[in-house]
């Protein structure tokens, strides 16, 4: 049923793009493999801090490339820094060799940051006339995702077991490349060429002055909260499983749960809706009801559901708060405006990352576990403070949603 729809029979070799492309193998082994070669809590904040200051300096040159060249080309990019970033993991014996791979992860980062949602959404105006599809269709292109995912977790965790963490790496290269090659095979939507933004100095101007407009900054916000807490449980969430002494073994599994968690997100964004008080409160307190209970937890099974439920939320309310995002926005400056907030974004979680890494390392990482019941609280609130969240304007193929707000 699915294939037959146009929209899905034009994003198939998109869909077999991420999925091949998300089949990561080293990533449930990841903080395993880096006690081995010599990375402490502290070191992992260091880390994460290395690729979150790579994004921001990429992230909006890499924007505009996608806005005035090719998205796709610039995915390609990213997959190809992707790949070396597996070489060099898998190649380290030392924090100074795996930092150049976080840094290579870091442009890949940069790359896909908004470029893909921006993809979806304009191949949603394309092949029907409006964005009303457009949560359902990235929810599901999500699904397709987590089972990757999931796919890569457990059998990233069996081949840790049965050979060693760093054979991961080498395994997942080759997958890049099969899923650079069913980007070639995609047709490119070209509303954003249709229409250019001039000049590159008034290209920056409007993506700059899209999210001005006072309608859009609690969207902003909310989409800020939102990523960086999803980027922190998927960063941060298996330290509290090392701090348990957890099996390789039960890494794969553990894993797998928590990237399922996207293909959850995915498909409670097709459903949720935020009209009413009561439903915005309900998100608000399962959010942070689940995140306090990393504060006391020492059990798997407690801590992998509760990093479910907080990772499934924050993803849902990310998928909601893109299309507002994209809904306001110009084609031509659809990827600028994502990748700005993105920069934005990554600018917060360095020193997120670096006061992550020092809490847990002195603290303990259940006391480190305040910083993520911080940013729930933070959703929570804006999300009941922004009130009643107005329904999205759908625009027409070719019409200019965000000329007003730009200007």
């Amino acid at each position: 049923m699915i294939a037959r729809q146009p929209v899905y029979r034009r994003l198939a070799p998109l869909i077999a793009a991420s999925f091949t492309g998300s089949f990561w193998l080293w990533v449930p082994v990841e903080k395993l493999f880096l006690s081995q070669i010599g990375f402490t809590a502290q070191t992992i904040g260091l880390m994460a801090a290395a690729y979150s200051a790579t994004v921001p300096l990429l992230d909006v040159p890499s924007a505009l490339l996608a806005d005035r060249w090719s998205r796709r080309g610039v995915l390609c990019i990213g997959n190809v820094s992707a790949f070396f970033a597996c070489i060099v993991g898998g190649l380290s014996h030392n924090v100074g060799t795996y930092l150049m791979a976080a840094v290579l992860l870091g442009v890949y980062f940069a790359m896909q940051s908004g470029t893909f949602d921006a993809i979806v959404y304009d191949t949603v105006l394309e092949e029907t006339g409006g964005s009303d599809q457009f949560e359902k269709v990235l929810g599901r292109v999500r699904i397709f995702e987590s089972v990757a995912l999931v796919l890569g977790a457990l059998g990233g965790g069996l081949m840790a077991s049965a050979t060693s963490p760093r054979a991961t790496y080498f395994a997942t290269a080759p997958l890049l490349l099969v899923s650079t090659a069913c980007l070639f095979s995609f047709r490119e939507p070209r509303l954003h060429a249709e229409r250019t933004a001039g000049s590159l100095r008034r290209h920056v101007r409007l993506a700059a002055g899209a999210v001005r407009g006072k309608h859009l900054l609690p969207i902003a916000g909310l989409l800020v909260l939102t990523t960086m807490l999803t980027q922190a449980v998927f960063e941060f969430g298996p330290l509290w499983l090392v701090d348990a002494h957890t099996s390789a073994g039960a890494f794969g599994p553990a894993w797998a749960a928590l990237v399922a968690a996207l293909g959850l997100g995915g498909a409670l964004a097709g459903r949720l809706r935020l009209r009413s008080l009561a439903t915005q409160a309900l998100v608000a307190v399962l959010l942070v009801g689940a995140a306090a209970v990393l504060l006391v937890s020492d059990y798997v099974v407690v801590i992998t559901t509760v990093q479910v439920i907080t990772a499934t939320l924050s993803v849902a309310l990310g998928i909601l708060f893109t299309r507002q995002l994209h809904d306001a926005v110009p084609s031509d400056v659809r990827t600028g405006v994502a990748s700005g907030l993105s920069t934005f974004t990554w600018v917060i979680f360095l020193p997120f990352a670096l006061g992550f890494g020092v809490v847990s390392q002195r603290l303990g990482i259940h006391a480190a576990g305040w910083l993520l019941v911080g940013l729930a609280v933070a959703i929570g609130g804006l999300l009941l403070g922004a009130g009643r969240l107005p329904a999205p304007s759908v625009p027409a193929v070719g019409a200019d949603p965000g000329l007003e707000l730009a200007a």
